[in-house]
């Protein structure tokens, strides 16, 4: 990455940040990550969305579809937002305390920007926005147990983006058995956002 992305990527991590330390608000993934799930889930699904944060995407996906969504998040503060716009919140660590073959279908807007230590900050936001040092730790992991989780045909929609390499990650979820379909990609001054469509292997 150019010392101009370096910069524009760390003032957008600022901007992010703003005066809410505690919680992700929705952002320009939060809504193209919504309508794309929008479009794809039906009134009788059972939905996850994994980190979910203010709740937006859950809340707008459940309101518009009529869909059973669930949302959950390590971060207890995101969960009590979560809850006061109706969402059925659980804190918990991606998919872990969920049954098997729960849901059928999986969302996920992870925490993909690359570490940079000598700007880390030990706090919420923190976890909501930085992957490790690649920008994929909490993405593979996810990737790793999220299988577990879906019904038979179920389907994950997963952000990536260009400041993580989505072609990294469409390549893990490839090994991880999934097969991989890129539904929406939009760009941004720094990055580009991709939704990945993954779905199991037979």
């Amino acid at each position: 990455m150019s010392d101009e992305a370096d910069a524009e990527t760390s003032d957008a991590l600022a901007e992010r940040r703003g005066v809410e330390t505690e919680v992700y608000q929705p952002a320009e993934d939060s809504h193209l990550l919504a309508e794309v799930v929008v479009e794809r889930v039906d009134a009788g699904d059972t939905v996850l969305e994994v980190g979910t944060g203010s709740g937006y995407v859950a809340s707008s996906v459940a309101a518009e579809t009529g869909a059973r969504v669930v949302g959950s998040d390590v971060n207890p503060h995101a969960c009590r937002q979560a809850r006061e716009r109706g969402v059925e919140a659980v804190r918990a660590d991606l998919t872990e305390p969920f049954r098997d073959g729960a849901f059928d279908a999986v969302v996920f807007n992870p925490p993909y920007l690359p570490e940079e230590p000598v700007a880390a900050r030990d706090d919420w936001m923190e976890t909501a926005l930085t992957g490790g040092e690649t920008g994929r730790e909490v993405t593979e992991v996810f990737l790793d147990g999220v299988g577990r989780v879906l019904a038979p045909g179920g389907v994950v929609f997963l952000l990536a983006s260009t400041l993580s390499g989505v072609d990294e990650v469409a390549e893990y979820a490839g090994e991880c058995g999934f097969s991989t379909a890129a539904v929406r990609d939009e760009s941004f001054p720094f990055e580009t956002l991709t939704i990945l469509a993954l779905h199991p292997g037979e």
